[in-house]
């Protein structure tokens, strides 16, 4: 393929992930993303930290396999 090309299919695909992304934060809260056991929450004042740590753990096996389905098509 030539790089214009090359570039354009990376683009697309980026966009694509983005809106996927963008779809389950939006729509996250409602199917228990980000409120999953292993998110510690830390609250203290005024103070709140969030660390969403199974929801990594999560999205990083998902994308994974996403990756590797993309790559085994090549």
């Amino acid at each position: 393929m030539d790089g214009i090309q090359t570039m354009g299919k990376l683009i697309i695909t980026l966009g694509a992930l983005m809106i996927i992304v963008g779809v389950l934060m939006y729509f996250g809260g409602k199917i228990g993303i980000g409120r999953m056991p292993g998110d510690f929450v830390y609250k203290r004042g005024n103070f709140v930290a969030y660390f969403p740590l199974a929801t990594s753990v999560l999205l990083s096996i998902i994308l994974t396999i996403i990756f590797a389905l993309l790559k085994s098509k090549k």
